[in-house]
């Protein structure tokens, strides 16, 4: 007889009832092969017993198993797991059944992408800093405004129907709200049929990536870029061919030399603060790549992940605020402004192409968030948001200038880095004598968490050495901690080698 009372544990502090948890627990005998075919059950006054419980509860369990087909009683001689279920090999009794059905390996296979693993997210100890790569303080979020237009929206009855299908383009609401905003800040010229909503900037980039690169299309990227760009690019099958990156961004004139050699289907840039190396790409070779790209017909995904965060001078319209000529796929979002939960970014681009992507975001995402869209489109219209990107873009601009002081100050001997009109990191190259896997690891021994995938900034294995230090996300206690905890890690370096 199989031991029901070993193997069936109940859970009294669960909010699902007794009667089903020995539901659960007999069914997933009976699929793991422990529980035969027309093995008999023990009668319900004897498992009550067993598991100390009372015998309605036993007897609610075997009705529910009856109906749902597990089990069946036959009149004066007992109740039986169903004869007509398959035979499974029977597991070891030994095994409890979360050991069971813990599978680590799939019993079949599958396609790999070795290029998109990384390293988990870490929570990491208080005392442990940790140190990204250019993200907005979470702490700084405008939380409180957000419930309370949340909160506003919810209460009234007639956005209930925010809570049914809805356009798959986006909340309407929000692109309107978005046609004003972005003509305003952006100088783009466009009207609501030329936005689709995303969840974020990267659903763009993976939905313009899905239309224009199959079947091995062509795609010029920075031989420094946005690995997750380049991860995205590879997914959809896309050939990435590389052109240098100097302080004045990417190299049309390299992207011209390709273009005479074959055939270029898209250009992907981040026009405003190049990733990673910060650098904006020039006017000069703004306006060339425009004209490159309506003589060779291709696109350009300008992925303008921080636009709003510019300190030395109002910030150099986007390549979309002069396309004429229908080649530019403009990507934003505002995870960057307000927060990386913030799911909401932008695709901007002609309006067939608007069309063609939303009919593909359906098949992997039917819509958004309805109503946090229609909160954020609230706080554009009532300058929520705008508020809170000058607040923001005022404490970043100190943070920038404390941060990059300090570093030049007790960190000059061992990098070089220049100062970044905009963004969230400033990107900075260390010394050949060192190598990052030491620093990485002497870091570790004082509490701080460096970037451990720093290879990945070097995409054409130039060694250059550089990486993205993010400055935003850490106040300026958190950033004299840094600068004087890395001192340290050189310091120790430097005794290791004498």
């Amino acid at each position: 007889m199989f031991p029901f009372k070993k193997n069936i544990i109940l859970d009294r502090d669960s909010n699902r009832n007794l009667y089903l948890q020995i539901c659960d627990q007999i069914i997933g005998f009976i699929k793991s092969g422990k529980l035969p075919p027309s093995t008999r059950l023990p009668g319900t006054r004897k498992l009550a017993e067993d598991l100390n419980i009372h015998r309605k509860t036993v007897i609610a369990a075997y009705d529910e198993l009856i109906a749902q087909g597990w089990i069946k009683t036959v009149p004066a001689k007992g109740t039986f797991v169903s004869n007509t279920l398959p035979i499974i090999k029977t597991q070891n009794f030994s095994k409890t059944i979360n050991e069971v059905y813990k599978n680590d390996k799939s019993n079949f296979s599958f396609h790999k992408r070795p290029y998109l693993y990384r390293k988990p997210n870490t929570v990491y100890k208080k005392e442990i800093l940790r140190i990204d790569d250019g993200v907005p303080d979470n702490r700084l979020a405008p939380i409180d405004e957000i419930a309370k237009t949340y909160r506003n929206i919810t209460q009234k009855t007639y956005h209930k129907s925010l809570l049914g299908y809805r356009s798959i383009y986006g909340n309407d609401e929000l692109r309107n709200a978005l046609v004003s905003y972005l003509n305003q800040t952006r100088g783009l010229h466009i009207d609501k049929d030329n936005i689709l909503i995303t969840r974020g900037s990267q659903m763009g980039i993976y939905l313009a990536s899905q239309l224009l690169l199959h079947k091995k299309k062509n795609i010029i990227i920075g031989t420094t870029n946005y690995m997750t760009a380049d991860n995205t690019f590879q997914e959809a099958g896309g050939i990435l061919h590389q052109v240098p990156v100097d302080k004045n961004g990417l190299d049309t004139v390299a992207i011209e030399n390709v273009c005479k050699n074959k055939t270029i289907d898209v250009v992907y840039t981040t026009s405003h603060h190049h990733h990673p190396t910060t650098v904006t790409l020039s006017a000069e070779r703004r306006m060339h790549l425009l004209e490159l790209a309506k003589q060779y017909r291709f696109a350009i995904i300008e992925d303008d992940y921080d636009y709003d965060f510019h300190y030395s001078h109002a910030p150099i319209l986007p390549l979309a605020s002069n396309d004429y000529s229908g080649n530019v796929i403009y990507i934003g979002g505002f995870t960057k402004i307000i927060a990386p939960a913030m799911r909401i970014g932008y695709l901007i681009a002609p309006k067939d192409f608007v069309d063609e992507a939303a009919r593909l975001r359906r098949i992997i995402d039917r819509q958004g968030d309805t109503l946090l869209e229609q909160t954020l489109a609230k706080m554009i219209i009532n300058g929520d948001v705008q508020r809170h990107c000058n607040k923001v873009l005022k404490i970043y601009k100190e943070r920038r200038d404390l941060f990059c002081s300090l570093f030049k100050e007790k960190l000059g001997d061992y990098f070089d880095f220049d100062i970044p009109n905009g963004g969230m990191a400033i990107w900075v190259r260390l010394h050949q004598k060192y190598h990052w896997d030491d620093v990485v690891k002497i870091a570790e021994q004082h509490n701080l968490v460096l970037n451990h995938e720093w290879k990945r900034y070097d995409n054409d294995n130039s060694r250059h050495n550089g990486i993205r230090i993010g400055f935003a996300s850490l106040n300026k206690e958190e950033a004299r901690e840094f600068v004087d905890r890395m001192a340290k890690v050189f310091d120790s370096l430097n005794e290791e080698t004498l």
